[in-house]
């Protein structure tokens, strides 16, 4: 096969070229993956409420960048709400752990462990809070700090000791902790304080109805059904993330174009003779630039086959020097990369194409 043929003559160019597509495959394919696990992370806490409503500070919309203060007697006035049967507090903070010499920062979430709303949505080891001296930490923030269930660890001026150890709390920049609600409230020093409250309502409730009394009677707060306070989280963690993704990928991408044309204009510029030769004979100019598509072809399915090769492994490497940084890929991820790393290639080739109306068929006789 002519293209195999051509791109066998310089293997060692031809390996390089292949091994920087795989990179900006992978990379993408990193990205991706990365933005599926902090997707999954940042809001799987609220996705798994089992909430009817979420109630706030009026004007608060989210509680990954917002901020929203209610107190206790919010709480009184939602239980006594017609058709409300459970209005469970929850109280948000970010607050420092220390373990040992080492700080990190903790989104830590003070619930009612009677009820358990507002807990970690799954716990993966150890069980949950059942004391107000015991706290349950994400998995990956345990891992990094290497914390595990029975050690105890150093809340501003308190000692808890952990209890379990959560999974989907991972929100990439900072993870989840849980804490008893009173616990956290003496640790800020204001035993009334609550963030929002995760409302419930009676079995055959009309929830409109409650929604509606909810807002004119309680001033100050706003309501949210939770299918609409899922989508305000999951909008501000795109708003936040996906941007610095897009670029990233964006950059990706250019680079991966980038090499393709630089690799196959060079292959064309050597090849050159041999076009005027076969232009000579008569082929059109369909039939070379189907010779440069082959060798873009082919020099991507192999960049995408070391690519899969490596990605999981690379991954999982990555994953044990930084257990912060979760990944969650999938075929169907693995498979959208391909189409795009195939189209970048077809347009560098389209690209590298139009060196080919320069060669002359009386080139082949100089």
């Amino acid at each position: 096969m002519y293209p195999v043929r051509i791109l066998m003559r310089q293997p060692l160019r031809s390996l390089l070229t292949v091994g920087g597509i795989a990179l900006c495959i992978v990379l993408m394919l990193f990205l991706l993956s990365v933005y599926r696990a902090v997707a999954d992370g940042s809001v799987e806490y609220v996705r798994r409420s089992n909430a009817d409503f979420w109630v706030l500070q009026s004007n608060a919309t989210n509680i990954l960048r917002g901020f929203s203060l209610l107190s206790t007697a919010h709480g009184t006035l939602l239980r006594e709400t017609p058709g409300v049967a459970e209005a469970s507090p929850v109280l948000l903070i970010l607050t420092t752990v220390h373990r040992g010499d080492e700080r990190a920062t903790l989104f830590l979430a003070g619930y009612d462990a009677a009820t358990g709303a507002g807990g970690p949505p799954q716990i993966v080891a150890g069980r949950g809070v059942a004391a107000d001296d015991e706290i349950v930490l994400d998995r990956s923030f345990a891992a990094k700090y290497r914390v595990r269930v029975g050690d105890r660890v150093r809340v501003l001026d308190d000692s808890l000791r952990v209890c379990g150890l959560s999974a989907g709390t991972n929100a990439f920049v900072v993870q989840y902790g849980f804490a008893a609600l009173r616990r956290v409230q003496s640790l800020i020093g204001f035993p009334s304080a609550v963030s929002c409250y995760l409302v419930r309502c009676a079995p055959g409730a009309d929830r409109d109805s409650i929604r509606r009394a909810i807002a004119d009677d309680i001033p100050g707060v706003a309501v949210y059904d939770h299918e609409t306070f899922l989508r305000n989280n999951i909008h501000e963690m795109e708003s936040g993330f996906m941007p610095i993704l897009y670029a990233i990928a964006v950059i990706g991408g250019v680079v991966l174009a980038t090499i393709l044309v630089l690799l196959l204009t060079v292959i064309i510029l050597e090849s050159r003779r041999d076009f005027a030769v076969m232009r000579a004979l008569g082929s059109p100019s369909s039939h070379l630039a189907g010779v440069v598509l082959a060798q873009a072809f082919l020099l991507s399915l192999a960049g995408i086959a070391g690519a899969l090769a490596v990605f999981t492994p690379l991954t999982a490497l990555i994953e044990t020097l930084s257990p912060e940084v979760s990944v969650q890929g999938s075929t169907a991820q693995a498979a959208a990369v391909s189409v795009i790393a195939l189209g970048i290639t077809l347009a560098s080739g389209g690209i590298a194409v139009r060196r080919i109306r320069s060669i002359y068929p009386m080139e082949a006789f100089t």
